[in-house]
């Protein structure tokens, strides 16, 4: 089975720093079921290639089947009792070549290279090709584990015989992804996301797979779309460590700035679901924006939301869609805010937050200033009136645009505090991000993101029938064409002094 990595970059042959492979020679290593290759069928200035060829040992191969299989190992399609002797595993790329691939390349994989330091951390053009690809679910399960990922996709079905293409397609993909991205982050996806498609593996599935799939996924699976078909898939299935896997990774908060890859780098501080269930903070963005950019926004959000709320003098503060509780963090651990709520309509996201807060550990006085309630922001509730200041940051995007004006009533005609501080993406600032393809939103669950004008016009609205008066601002790097990634509305009742 094969496996190429092409690069454009140049000089091209820097390739071979990045792999820690020299382009002059073949590398071989032992594997537990035969021996990996490394070579460069082509290394110039201004294209090179790196192909990783997986020589599986058929003997070693039965041998290794034929020992009985494991009760966590994962069953494959060639589960029957020859299969230990008729079988593609010698040939289709499966979870054999991302083992394989882990222990040829384990410096790429960790992003190290003595002699390009600062090439490792840049993305590249890349071209990765795998010709034989054992996908469960066809092409268009490629498409949706890597797609997201900033790559494009090109899955082409191999027929079951070229000579009678009536018999249909094979179980097999031609696979090919092009994108600029991090050789590290490159091999990760592919580490991950080749026994995904295949949805098998050839060893038992020990808890130590929850640690591998978090770390390899680090800074793109919490925000996956598909990231719970590819934990099921990755886990061989088995519920617990699934389970186990998906609780980690809620614990998570993502950025919602785009890493150099094309991905999401994850900030674990724990907001996992915001008042309607979905990822606050979160975003799917695919881009090439620099690092220190990419950790600050979400930190540069809550310092804005902190200071409008001191500015506007408030003690008692509602934090409607808590999430995983990054914000609340932020409130407990300025002494000017006496009284804190919490709501979520998630349990799960109430008890991260909890967890987050500490709040079993808490002096008694401390614990006084905290309270986390579940509730729906688009239903009236009566717990919540009477607060000097209620904060929307990063939510309201993720409410159905017919439920808005319920969530309007429930928040400045029910509740009413005194001011109401909001936060949402600007849908104009998306074309920053080059992987981001148009129309698309920054994050999956979101079920709108707002140009410039159109938040305007809901703000001149719910100020106008409310009785709020409005400041506009914006959070993260001001572009002069598009505006500032965050947008940010202080809105304050009139008759509030």
């Amino acid at each position: 089975m094969l496996l190429t990595l092409t690069t454009t970059h140049r000089p091209a042959t820097d390739l071979g720093h990045l792999l820690v492979k020299h382009p002059d020679r073949t590398h071989s290593f032992d594997v537990p079921l035969g021996t990996a290759h490394v070579f460069y069928p082509e290394a110039g200035e201004q294209r090179c290639t790196a192909a990783l060829l997986l020589d599986v040992d058929p003997l070693r191969l039965a041998g290794a089947r034929g020992k009985g299989r494991g009760r966590h190992e994962a069953p494959t399609p060639d589960s029957f009792t020859l299969g230990r002797y008729v079988n593609d595993r010698p040939y289709a790329a499966s979870s054999l070549l991302s083992s394989a691939l882990s222990r040829v390349y384990r410096s790429a994989l960790r992003g190290e290279s003595r002699e390009r330091p600062e090439l490792a951390r840049t993305p590249i053009p890349l071209e990765v090709r795998v010709p034989v690809l054992r996908c469960r679910g066809g092409a268009d399960v490629a498409v949706r584990v890597f797609g997201p990922l900033g790559w494009a996709v090109a899955a082409t079905p191999i027929p079951l015989d070229e000579r009678h293409p009536e018999w249909g397609d094979s179980r097999y993909v031609d696979l090919t992804l092009t994108g600029t991205v991090r050789v590290s982050d490159a091999l990760n996806h592919l580490y991950v996301l080749l026994p995904v498609l295949d949805d098998a593996k050839h060893y038992w599935v020990a808890p130590d797979e929850v640690d591998k799939l978090l770390r390899a996924g680090e800074s793109w699976l919490a925000d996956h779309p598909e990231r719970d078909l590819i934990t099921r898939r990755y886990l061989a299935h088995r519920r617990a460590l699934a389970g186990l896997a998906l609780a980690r990774l809620a614990e998570r908060q993502p950025t919602d700035e785009p890493t150099a890859d094309g991905s999401i780098e994850d900030e674990p501080t724990g907001d996992g679901a915001t008042g309607n269930g979905a990822a606050r903070d979160g975003a799917s963005v695919e881009g090439g924006q620099a690092a220190a950019v990419r950790a600050s926004l979400a930190a540069r959000r809550r310092e804005a939301v902190l200071g409008a709320l001191v500015e506007a003098g408030a003690s008692r503060v509602l934090d409607l869609g808590c999430g995983g509780g990054a914000l609340l963090a932020a409130l407990v651990g300025d002494r000017r805010f006496t009284e804190i709520v919490g709501t979520d309509v998630s349990t799960h996201a109430l008890t991260l937050a909890a967890r987050r807060l500490r709040l079993d550990r808490l002096p008694e006085r401390q614990q006084d200033r905290i309270r986390l309630w579940q509730s729906a922001l688009t239903y009236r509730d009566d717990r919540l009136r009477g607060y000097d200041a209620a904060v929307l940051m990063e939510v309201i995007e993720h409410v159905d645009p017919p439920r808005l004006p319920a969530l309007e009533d429930a928040v400045f005609g029910h509740a009413r505090p005194a001011t109401v501080v909001v936060t949402t993406p600007n849908a104009e600032y998306n074309v920053r991000y080059e992987g981001l393809p148009a129309g698309r939103f920054r994050h999956a669950d979101h079920r709108f993101e707002w140009t410039r004008a159109q938040f305007a016009a809901w703000v001149d609205r719910v100020s106008a029938t409310y009785g709020y008066t409005a400041a506009t601002s914006g959070v993260g790097d001001h572009d002069p064409e598009v505006g500032d990634p965050t947008q940010l509305v202080v809105l304050t009742r009139k008759e509030h002094p």
